[in-house]
């Protein structure tokens, strides 16, 4: 873990297991309590051939009508069916942009059991290798429990009970956030105009006991860049396309942890914003340099 700290524009490696130490009573730990289902689905096209559907969202008040990815997406057209199992078919209702299907997903039962049984996880790209049953835990955080997400709230996952247990012990509270990670977390910009990025809307709710816990702390640590645009959004909105970048004033956000992130994404902008850009990306330079770890499952950030 590197420890960045914007008052004295410094920063210092560690490892998370001193992350405990560096929260005090006066605290509130934001965390996204959103589960990742198993979005991943693999069939047969109706007209012979194979088929992949990554199913992104489902549309407000529409659970079976999603808004999905699909591979190979010249072949896979509007109207056509792709049979996944017995109990589940999956319809290509409308094409969307940037390659985005509207789909109609047909299941014999409560559909996200049926993809508990049929569906895969979504691992990242970069994991090149087919997911295993293990997988369904391993790329959860410890507090997942709302279902609804496309990939983890990565900074969530370098938490264990053990650590949980001695952030409780320091008297910190936690809170939960729930923000269904979809394409708006990890877009890439499309764009060099920052003024001109647009996010996809994704789902998210601030329960009123999370607000009380944050009105009383001193300082409120998000935990993941999901929790802070979920705090930093309107709470009385079910879905948020946020975009932070600098200059934005926060309101809630007095530390955050995060993972390191790609260039041209979101996510980089939304780390720039927060410590300072040249801060930042000196950091981001020491953190290449030190052979840090990057992306989901890499080595992660404390800006304090």
């Amino acid at each position: 873990m590197l420890v960045v700290d914007r008052s004295r524009g410094t920063f210092a490696d560690t490892s998370f297991s001193t992350f405990p130490t560096l929260i005090s009573a006066l605290d509130c730990l934001i965390m996204n309590d959103s589960r990742v289902i198993p979005s991943r689905l693999f069939g047969e096209h109706e007209k012979g051939g194979r088929a992949e559907i990554f199913l992104i969202k489902p549309f407000k008040n529409a659970d079976f009508t999603w808004s999905a990815l699909v591979r190979p997406g010249r072949k896979v057209r509007e109207g056509d069916r792709i049979r996944i199992s017995p109990d589940l078919v999956v319809s290509i209702v409308s094409c969307g942009e940037f390659g985005e299907r509207v789909v109609q997903l047909e299941a014999s039962g409560d559909l996200y059991d049926v993809l508990e049984r049929v569906g895969h996880v979504p691992l990242p790209p970069y994991i090149r290798r087919s997911d295993v049953p293990e997988d369904r835990e391993r790329y959860q955080t410890v507090f997942a429990r709302e279902r609804g997400s496309v990939a983890a709230p990565t900074a969530g996952l370098h938490f264990t009970p053990e650590i949980l247990k001695q952030v409780e012990g320091t008297g910190a509270q936690i809170a939960k956030v729930t923000l269904h990670v979809g394409l708006g977390t990890f877009q890439p910009l499309r764009t060099e105009v920052i003024e001109d990025v647009r996010l996809h809307h994704e789902s998210f709710e601030v329960p009123a006991e999370t607000i009380r816990k944050m009105d009383a702390a001193k300082r409120i640590v998000a935990i993941g860049t999901t929790s802070v645009r979920a705090i930093e959004s309107d709470a009385a909105l079910a879905e948020t396309d946020l975009f932070i970048s600098p200059g934005f004033q926060f309101r809630r956000t007095g530390a955050l942890l995060t993972n390191f992130h790609l260039p041209k994404s979101s996510l980089l902008v939304l780390v720039c914003a927060f410590a300072g850009t040249e801060l930042a990306l000196a950091a981001y330079r020491h953190a290449v340099e030190q052979r840090y770890r990057f992306f989901s499952y890499g080595d992660c950030m404390l800006i304090i």
